[in-house]
C-alpha cells in the first residue's frame, strides 16, 4: 500500500500541465479503470472550446481486419482499431498522403485525417497506399466542450504532443508505454507500473 500512495503522490504532484488541442494525444493515467480507455492512447484530431473534443484511440487493435468489413480491398491483413466508443459503425482513417485527398484535414505535419473512401480505395487496390502510412478506425472518441477538460482536472489524462512515430511505427501492446516514454523524466517510471497497483 506504501508503493501505491508513493505513486498517487507522484502523479498528482508532478504532473506536466499541458493544454489539450489538436495534435496532441491523451494518455490514460495508469488507475483508470473505464473498460473503454484503460491504458489508452487516444489521438485529438480536433479540439475546439464550443465544439468539443474529437478523436481516436491509437491502441486497441479489432480482432477482425479491415479486409473484413470491406473485402472489396485486396489486402487481407490490414488492421483495423477501435476508435472509441461513438459511432462504432463508422469508419475513419489517418494517413500521410494528402496529395492524394484535397478534403483531408491536417492533425500534425505529415499526418492527415480523412479524404475520399472510394477515391482510397482504389489507390489501395492499385498498390499506391503503403499500409504503414494509414490507420483505420470503427468509431471515435469524443467529448462534449468542457467535459475533457473535467476529466483531466480529475487527472483522468496526461497530454503530450502527438508524433508521426508513436502513430504509425508503434505496435499497438507498446503506444502506452512508448507515449509515457516519449514525455521522459520520471513519467518513464510510470510506464511500467502494473494494472493492479496492489500487486507491486
Amino acid at each position: 500500500m506504501m508503493a501505491l500512495f508513493a505513486w498517487l503522490f507522484f502523479f498528482l504532484t508532478f504532473r506536466i500541465m499541458i493544454a489539450a488541442k489538436t495534435g496532441t494525444i491523451l494518455i490514460a493515467e495508469p488507475f483508470l479503470k473505464d473498460s473503454n480507455f484503460m491504458r489508452t492512447v487516444v489521438l485529438i484530431c480536433r479540439h475546439s472550446n464550443e465544439l468539443g473534443t474529437f478523436g481516436f484511440t491509437l491502441n486497441k487493435q479489432h480482432p477482425q481486419s479491415l479486409h473484413s468489413f470491406f473485402p472489396e480491398i485486396r489486402n487481407k491483413d490490414l488492421p483495423i482499431f477501435t476508435g472509441g466508443p461513438v459511432q462504432m459503425d463508422t469508419l475513419h482513417y489517418i494517413h500521410q498522403y494528402p496529395e492524394f485527398f484535397d478534403d483531408a484535414e491536417e492533425i500534425i505535419e505529415g499526418v492527415y485525417w480523412g479524404g475520399n473512401f472510394e477515391a482510397l480505395k482504389i489507390l489501395m487496390n492499385a498498390g499506391k497506399i503503403e499500409p504503414n502510412k494509414i490507420k483505420f478506425f470503427l468509431g471515435y472518441s469524443g467529448w462534449e466542450s468542457g467535459q475533457l477538460e473535467e476529466e483531466m482536472n480529475e487527472n483522468t489524462w496526461l497530454v503530450t504532443p502527438a508524433s508521426r512515430h508513436l502513430i504509425f511505427d508503434t505496435a499497438a501492446q507498446e503506444t502506452w508505454k512508448a507515449s509515457l516514454q516519449q514525455m521522459g523524466g520520471k513519467y518513464q517510471l510510470l510506464a511500467n507500473y502494473p494494472i493492479d497497483p496492489h500487486l507491486n
